[in-house]
């Protein structure tokens, strides 16, 4: 079958000693040797990184420092709009006791999950091990969040979901778009704004003559040797980290990043990151500020214009250091699916901002995101050094509502196993709503809701371990678990556009009050989304930039 770019049985020889002595934990991480001691330094230079003082009256104010709003403050600035963003994260802009800005996968310690006291990695064992661990409370770069049903990983710091994701930088085919935004034109998004977003994020495609040779990618090549056989095209998947920095750590020339198996903790050095891209691009402006450890907790109109906004400050146990209250012109809310959502629904429900409309909370989704693992035969190895930045995917979107990233179990060891992250095409849709009696926000995730996506991903890896003759591993995500459906990493909807907002962000019942991030996306993406968030955010900002400034 087609290999093409896209636009867009248990363990063999391996004692359970072996393994815990050889790796710490796993998402797909590995016990790698960490290459030269260069210390990593994450932080965006000559960005104004400081707290907004009690009162201040700012132009625009962001708030989060994602995709969406990392946008947003570029463009504003390069228009002359001063801009003042709001990240509750924190600056990522300091080393740790091992030299590194960021924890290594395989040792999660302080730096690594968002307000917790033991970690709740993706995999949550392995050999019928536990990995998880205790760790102290700090504001960390990983927050799971749970919800009934659902557990929703996101990147907390400057540079939000950036941070923390494989990088793989898909743009969805053309024919798929109407699906993801009905209320968009296509022609515009594929010859401006795609092309913009690819140019900024700093995307391009890995040198697959290197990539045929290297035994860092031994794993991808299992993988599609596996699904051509059964029919599947394979594609090669662009993605925003450095390929002559990865040659360079496999030469090792370099400190070792991907191949020290660093991803969902932080990558230290090769990966572009919005810290590197748009974010770099707006500090360079001398128009962007940034407060870190900031949360925005109310916005309401202000008798002079504009919004009230209400700010804490805390500290890195989550522990409220200050209040503040600014006065902001115009308000882009830009602190992902959840977060946006989360704050909209609040507002709403307690009488901040009541005239926001009866979409607000709504069209939620998980992107339809599923894990698995497969367990090869011993001529199958998939190899001890494995990337942690994926390259490819198997498509059977068409057939089966199915896409599934080829993904990396870079344990150091080898495993023979094959690991996947799938994207399907899953109708169903969730509601966050405000609970009086809690103080919370609830969402109306439904756990059984998973077997549609379990179904669409079967329609792949039963037909591969039919034609391979390999069966399902049953040790990653619990007991005899075959599949990991409580979690997604793609969180979508809640404020969908041309519904909650107007067809470029606005929000309707306010002037100036803007959504610009992954909620404005209605559930799914058929692929990775951050690259459609990004490009989305494009055409939105400029627009609202013509129009209302």
């Amino acid at each position: 079958m087609s290999e093409r770019p896209l636009s867009a049985q248990g363990i063999h020889g391996v004692s359970r000693r072996r393994f815990l002595t050889g790796t710490g934990s796993v998402l797909g991480a590995a016990a790698l040797a960490g290459g030269l001691a260069t210390p990593a330094r994450a932080a965006v230079p000559g960005l104004d990184v400081c707290p907004i003082p009690d009162g201040s009256h700012v132009r625009a104010l962001v708030v989060g420092t994602g995709y969406g709003g990392s946008v947003a403050a570029l463009r504003l600035a390069r228009a002359g709009v001063d801009v003042h963003m709001i990240e509750m994260g924190m600056a990522w802009d300091t080393t740790g006791p091992d030299g590194n800005v960021f924890a290594n996968t395989t040792k999660p310690d302080y730096r690594s999950f968002w307000l917790r006291t033991r970690t709740k990695q993706p995999l949550s064992q392995f050999l019928g091990f536990p990995l998880d661990k205790d760790v102290p409370r700090h504001t960390g770069i990983l927050d799971a969040e749970e919800f009934a049903g659902i557990t929703v990983y996101q990147g907390r710091g400057i540079g939000g979901g950036s941070l923390v994701n494989g990088g793989m930088a898909v743009t969805p085919l053309r024919e798929r778009f109407p699906a993801i935004l009905p209320t968009v034109d296509p022609a515009e998004m594929y010859a401006t704004y795609y092309p913009r977003a690819n140019a900024g994020l700093g995307v391009t495609g890995v040198d697959v003559s290197w990539w045929e040779s290297t035994p860092a990618y031994q794993y991808a090549r299992v993988g599609r040797k596996h699904a051509q056989r059964s029919g599947f095209p394979f594609l090669f998947v662009p993605n925003v980290y450095d390929w002559d920095y990865m040659k360079q750590e496999a030469a090792g020339t370099v400190p070792k990043s991907a191949l020290a198996g660093e991803v969902i903790y932080g990558n230290n050095h090769g990966k572009k990151s919005l810290q590197k891209t748009y974010l770099a691009q707006a500090a360079a402006t001398g128009r962007v500020t940034v407060s870190a450890l900031h949360r925005v907790t109310s916005v309401t109109p202000a008798a002079a214009g504009g919004y009230t906004v209400a700010i804490e400050q805390i500290d890195t146990t989550g522990a409220t250091l200050a209040t503040k209250t600014v006065r902001a012109d115009r308000v882009f809310f830009a602190a992902g699916s959840v977060g946006t959502s989360k704050l909209l629904t609040r507002l709403k429900a307690t009488g901040a901002l009541p005239a926001l409309n009866e979409h607000i909370g709504k069209g939620w989704g998980d992107n339809g995101n599923v894990m698995c693992g497969r367990a090869n035969h011993m001529w199958d190895a998939t190899g001890k050094l494995q990337s942690a930045m994926p390259t490819a995917g198997i498509d059977n979107w068409d057939a089966g509502g199915a896409f599934a990233e080829v993904a990396p179990l870079p344990t150091g060891i080898e495993t023979y196993a094959s690991f996947y992250l799938s994207i399907t095409r899953t109708p169903h849709r969730a509601e966050f709503t405000w609970n009086p009696a809690t103080g919370k926000v609830d969402l109306s995730w439904n756990r059984a809701w998973k077997q549609t996506s379990i179904d669409m991903a079967k329609s792949i890896f039963d037909k591969i371990n039919s034609k391979e003759g390999t069966i399902y591993r049953t040790d990653l995500f619990g007991a005899y678990k075959i599949w990991g459906d409580h979690l997604t990493y793609h969180p979508l909807g809640g404020a969908v556009l041309d519904r909650a907002t107007d067809n470029h962000g606005r929000l309707h019942g306010y002037q100036g009050l803007y959504v610009i991030d992954g909620s404005l996306i209605p559930g799914n993406a058929s692929v990775n989304p951050f690259v459609t968030i990004t490009a989305l955010a494009e055409r939105n900002i400029e627009r609202i930039i013509a129009e209302d400034f």
